[in-house]
């Protein structure tokens, strides 16, 4: 499918085009749209007094760093270092560009990924996120520059603003990394979960046959695709690892049509690496409980 047929696709699924948006991509429901339960969310949290902690505890982030082995990796790439940030949803919250800026001052890494979400609603204008994410994006300190996808709660528009921030955008593509004579292959697709405009054999195209791959998704729900198709290592975030959870019992939602072990941290699909970020940011209701939001180093080492 050409690049412009992705566009126009995404576009009319963002104006409501198309039927059964509701239920697009391959979430079966999209718990981000139902306003009913973002109500009674925020009533418990008025209730209770709990929201100016949750508040807190999303300012409060960690940054995490994973050390993966991976079969195939060039030599040249070994302790390559991938700064990933995921889930942002930049305007959800007053102060929290600033708290994320505080976090990535002096990180030095080799090459940032941005795996989705920019904003927090997911309707209406996008024009209140970019002068929050002009900041990120201008903090980062990365030798190799800036990959990003869309995710769910992004319109398309945010990629054409990206991209005047330096960030290359992703959609459906590839993007060769060089270093020492050697390359490893980033793709990124179009988000899964509730546009359904991923396309992986588009994305993966114009990689050379046995190339070492990195994929950049939004969820984590094409990890049987992807390892089908030789992808080494996949980079996802969405779930936000919960968000809200309980002690001992852990989260009370994920989000995402796939298993679990799959929607948090470090996992394995057979051949295949994987790694869901518990996110930057927060959705539908800007709080955290017993779950940090967090900046991730992701290393990667030869096996």
């Amino acid at each position: 499918m050409p690049m412009h047929r992705h566009r126009l696709k995404r576009k009319a699924i963002e104006l409501g085009h198309l039927e059964s948006w509701f239920f697009q991509g391959r979430g079966a429901f999209h718990f981000e749209n139902c306003e009913p339960l973002r109500y009674a969310l925020n009533f418990f949290l008025k209730l209770t007094r709990l929201r100016p902690r949750g508040e807190q505890n999303c300012l409060e982030h960690v940054i995490r760093h994973v050390v993966v082995p991976l079969a195939g990796l060039p030599a040249a790439f070994d302790g390559f270092r991938l700064l990933q940030l995921s889930d942002i949803h930049s305007d959800g919250l007053p102060g929290l560009p600033a708290a994320i800026c505080s976090k990535l001052a002096g990180l030095e890494t080799d090459l940032c990924v941005l795996t989705g979400d920019y904003r927090f609603a997911v309707s209406g204008p996008c024009h209140n996120v970019y002068y929050a994410m002009k900041g990120i994006v201008g903090a980062v300190r990365a030798r190799h520059g800036m990959l990003g996808i869309l995710g769910n709660h992004d319109f398309y528009e945010e990629a054409v603003e990206l991209e005047g921030m330096g960030v290359r955008m992703l959609i459906n593509q590839s993007a060769e990394i060089s270093r020492g004579g050697e390359s490893i292959w980033i793709a990124g697709v179009d988000d899964p979960h509730y546009y359904g405009c991923d396309d992986l054999d588009a994305a993966l195209a114009g990689v050379p046959p046995g190339a070492f791959k990195v994929l950049l998704v939004h969820s984590p729900e094409l990890y049987r695709e992807a390892q089908a198709r030789g992808v080494a290592l996949y980079v996802c975030g969405h779930t936000h690892a919960g968000q809200l959870c309980l002690p001992l019992l852990g989260p009370l939602l994920m989000n995402a049509r796939c298993p679990r072990g799959y929607c948090a941290g470090l996992w394995q699909y057979k051949t295949m690496a994987g790694y869901t970020s518990a996110g930057t940011g927060s959705s539908m209701v800007p709080v955290r409980f017993c779950c940090p939001p967090e900046i991730t180093v992701i290393e990667l080492r030869r096996a």
